[in-house]
């Protein structure tokens, strides 16, 4: 049957596995709102989507804190075994050095080499840093672009509900169909049966032959095998529908429902699609705007940023690492003397940084964007002729099964009347029993029709509705 067929394939990666106790546990039961609003509750896809909207609203809180003050504190001690040397140049015996007459070889005017008297070997450092955005263009663009960032995660969350109902509604109604068929299975082998004990006493009372009773009991116990074998077909579909759910697997599920509550829409009812209804043609606007704003960004690349900064700290020196945390005499600012050595220190500042050659880096960088983005804006193109081709063939699919569908219920209801005449008939002595075994054959082989019809009409239903994005409505189409 060419539905289970669409199925067997995926139902073989699912590991089936049932618990003794489930068994005795009571199977909930679910309509197809129902099954939805779980599977959109507990989908690892969905979950996902959602954690990832989450990540964005966390990054666009990031990028804000970029522009807000950065302070940072930090604290230092540092030994230099060996200093390095005091480079000044000899001016005579009235000069800084002193006088060196006495050193063979020195003149005024040479460079010396002298001991490092302006530091000590140990020297400790407290300090506080803040640094202040107060112009950057690609701060601004990176604002924008967070934004933007945060509206596709928001979009692909949609995307992934909408392929989730999708995946879900064809699961449900392929379990709902097969419930249906085991209905009709019952009814069949309830008819049949009936069929086999009149023929069995027409055989007894000698106005029909054994033959006649075997052909009726080949046909019953066909009935019976092909139910008993659809029953586990339809427990492959359970769980596929609870896979599809992310339901618990080791616990039993039934679902609600009627296929003649299915209400089939006329073609006429969906008139021209609009692509902004799509969530799939929402991502790729996205994208485009992302790439509209890299582009920016490399253009505010070489625009001068303004920033401030303060720091403010303490420090000291001593010739040993235990001398820097003793307390020592020594001049304050103010040029008393103190308990302690160390002092503090303050700056204030302003940085201006004016982008001059970057060896055409930026020029070239500009070009990758813009080329970019011009790459996604076909996409969005191609999408857009794709889309136009998915709704065609949707709609001509749709309306095909439907037709087929429709064909198929008028044929097995014709079958359905032909085994009722031809049974009539037969009892009544004015028919074979072999026209009564190829009516309910060709009965059979109708009811099966009308249900795969029926299944490929609800698919290509849900398949339209995609097609015109009105599966999981976008912000567009509320």
């Amino acid at each position: 049957m060419k539905y289970f067929i669409k199925v067997s394939s995926f139902i073989l990666f699912i590991l089936i596995s049932r618990s003794v106790n489930s068994q005795d546990k009571p199977a909930s039961a679910f309509t197809l709102d129902e099954s939805i609003k779980y599977a959109l509750e507990h989908s690892y896809s969905v979950k996902n989507a959602s954690l990832d909207e989450e990540a964005a609203k966390a990054k666009v809180k990031e990028t804000i804190g970029i522009g807000l003050p950065q302070i940072d504190g930090a604290a230092g001690v540092q030994y230099n075994p060996k200093l390095s040397r005091f480079f000044s140049t000899y001016s005579g015996p009235n000069g800084f050095l002193g006088d060196l007459s006495g050193v063979p070889g020195i003149q005024p005017g040479d460079v010396v080499a002298a001991q490092n008297f302006f530091q000590l070997k140990s020297n400790g450092d407290v300090n506080v840093a803040i640094n202040q955005i107060l112009f950057n263009g690609s701060y601004l663009v990176g604002l924008k672009a967070a934004s933007s960032y945060k509206e596709l995660s928001t979009k692909m969350s949609g995307q992934t509900r909408e392929q989730t109902i999708s995946q879900v509604s064809k699961a449900f109604y392929l379990a709902l169909t097969n419930q249906e068929r085991i209905k009709l299975f019952d009814s069949n082998l309830a008819r049949v049966d009936s069929l086999l004990r009149t023929t069995t006493a027409l055989n007894q009372s000698g106005f029909a032959e054994k033959i006649d009773v075997d052909r009726v009991r080949v046909t019953y116990n066909n009935l019976a095998t092909e139910r008993r074998k659809f029953e586990n077909i339809q427990s492959l579909a359970y769980e596929l529908l609870k896979f599809q759910m992310n339901y618990p697997m080791n616990e039993a599920i039934s679902i609600i429902g009627s296929l003649e509550d299915i209400q089939v829409p006329d073609l006429s009812s969906y008139q021209d699609h609009e692509y902004t209804k799509r969530w799939d043609y929402q991502v790729a606007q996205t994208n485009v705007k992302l790439k509209e704003l890299d582009l920016k960004n490399q253009y505010a690349a070489s625009i001068p940023s303004l920033v401030a900064f303060a720091k403010m700290g303490y420090a000291t020196q001593s010739p040993t690492i235990s001398g820097l945390f003793k307390t020592n005499s020594g001049i304050s600012d103010n040029g008393v003397l103190g308990p302690d050595k160390w002092y503090g220190y303050s700056l204030l500042g302003v940085s201006l940084s004016v982008p001059i050659f970057s060896g055409l880096q930026r020029n070239y960088r500009v070009q990758q964007s813009r080329l970019n983005l011009l790459k996604t804006e076909n996409s969005v193109k191609q999408l857009e002729t794709a889309i136009d081709l998915e709704v065609k063939q949707a709609r001509i699919t749709f309306d095909n099964s439907v037709q087929t569908m429709q064909s198929q219920k008028e044929n097995m209801e014709l079958a359905a009347n032909i085994a009722r005449v031809t049974k009539i008939k037969y009892e009544q002595g004015l028919g074979s029993n072999l026209e009564v075994v190829d009516a309910e054959a060709a009965l059979r082989e109708a009811q099966i029709n009308f249900y795969n019809s029926t299944y490929d009409a609800i698919v290509a239903k849900i398949d339209l509705d995609k097609a015109y994005g009105n599966l999981y409505p976008t912000e567009t189409s509320k």
